[in-house]
């Protein structure tokens, strides 16, 4: 059968040995092929040691099996810290005094290496390995690991004895209690719901606007539909923009509305559906499918199948996966400062109107949405049906345009 067997310098060595060979007739080839040594070779088969006298057979040991060999002398010379070579004590800060010596003094207990190998792994490997900073480095985590166990102790001890009538160990102790349940609940959900604990990709399909294909993000929390700037030059659709409603966007963040397309083709799977949408300054956002046209469109957002609907099913497109989405639309808090809006981003954009299509300048239209011209349009839009609150809103989106408010009423 053919084993492996791995040096403490990583050298690999590939042998052809019987299943009854003796270790010690093991050890011989290794000599011969590793200039190690009889006596000086320790060689440990699952984290347990090889005695000299045992079969491979009676070991385990099988076809294609992995041996590691380490030396087992002490380590001679100046270990550069002006300690004895054979030293192995440790310093404050938890490393060796001589990692030399120390690592050998583990490689020569069988037994503690293999608790190592249960309990530490890491550890373990370090100690086989041949890179003493590694050893030291962790040889310090452990000890600073310890340290801050300790003091917790010690603080939690001290709490217990504590006068019960210090108000300043009661405060100590509530918010000993208070986090203990914290880390309870935060180890709760490690195991119960550690999904919890991953990022959430936000939805995007694949749409094409004015037969250009784009990403287009879902977002069912953004009042309008939206499209930047670079993006309705790119779709061709920047000459049928509209800059009398030029206004700012407020939401998470704000950016500047420079105006609005009122209609343009887009494509959703097969199907082609009208379109409307504001112009922003938002050189991180391409277009964001917003609440009015998964309203108009009867849109479903179908979380278990991961798919958009529209037209109440007609179409179903599917979300994209992470690895599907540009890179520069993940940079999620650039992006909800300059693209994610909240419900009252067209109103707060409409307030903001410089100018509105036919109509006075945006502190007129305020001024007469108090006064009986505006209670009479809210009374003649009412009677066609619609909600006092809807209408509103409609005659105050497009600051008290009866005709625009109706045409949005009713395309909603």
């Amino acid at each position: 059968m053919k084993i492996t067997v791995m040096t403490a310098d990583e050298q690999i060595v590939s042998l052809d040995v019987d299943r009854d060979e003796s270790v010690e007739n093991l050890k011989a080839l290794l000599e011969v092929e590793t200039q190690v040594p009889l006596q000086r070779q320790q060689l440990l088969y699952n984290g347990r040691e090889m005695r000299n006298s045992d079969k491979l057979s009676a070991l385990g040991v099988a076809d294609g099996d992995l041996i590691m060999m380490v030396s087992n002398a002490s380590a001679g010379g100046d270990s550069g810290s002006g300690a004895p070579a054979n030293h192995v004590g440790l310093n404050p800060d938890g490393s060796a005094v001589n990692p030399s010596a120390f690592q050998q003094q583990l490689r020569s207990d069988s037994n503690l290496m293999a608790q190592l190998f249960q309990n530490d792994p890491e550890l373990a490997q370090a100690v086989l390995g041949n890179d003493l900073n590694r050893l030291q480095e962790l040889l310090r985590a452990r000890h600073q690991h310890r340290s801050q166990l300790r003091r917790q102790q010690e603080e939690e001890m001290a709490l217990l004895y504590a006068d019960p009538f210090d108000v300043e160990a009661q405060k100590k102790i509530e918010a000993a209690i208070h986090q203990k349940s914290i880390d309870e609940n935060w180890a709760a959900a490690l195991e119960y719901n550690p999904e919890a604990f991953a990022r959430v990709v936000m939805l995007y399909v694949d749409m094409e606007v004015n037969g250009v294909p784009l990403k287009a993000f879902v977002d069912s929390g953004a009042q309008s539909t939206i499209i930047s700037k670079s993006c309705a030059e790119r779709c061709g659709l920047l000459r049928l923009m509209d800059t009398r409603y030029k206004g700012i966007a407020h939401g998470v963040g704000q950016s500047e509305i420079l105006g609005r397309i009122h209609v343009a083709p887009i494509k959703i799977g097969s199907i082609f559906y009208p379109c409307s949408f504001l112009v922003l300054d938002a050189p991180n956002m391409e277009f964001l499918f917003g609440l009015d046209m998964l309203r108009k469109h009867q849109c479903i957002i179908d979380l278990k199948e991961s798919v958009l609907r529209v037209g109440g099913g007609e179409v179903a497109v599917p979300f994209l996966a992470e690895k599907d989405i540009p890179q520069r639309f993940l940079d999620e808090e650039k992006y909800a400062k300059e693209a994610s809006s909240s419900g009252t981003q067209a109103l707060s954009a409409s307030k903001e109107n410089t100018s509105t299509p036919g109509g006075p300048s945006g502190s007129t239209a305020r001024n007469a949405s108090q006064g009986p011209e505006f209670e009479a349009k809210v009374s003649k839009l009412v009677e066609l049906g619609f909600q006092r609150e809807q209408v509103i809103q409609a005659l105050k989106l497009f600051n008290g345009n009866e005709e625009q408010a109706a045409g949005f009423l009713f395309g909603g």
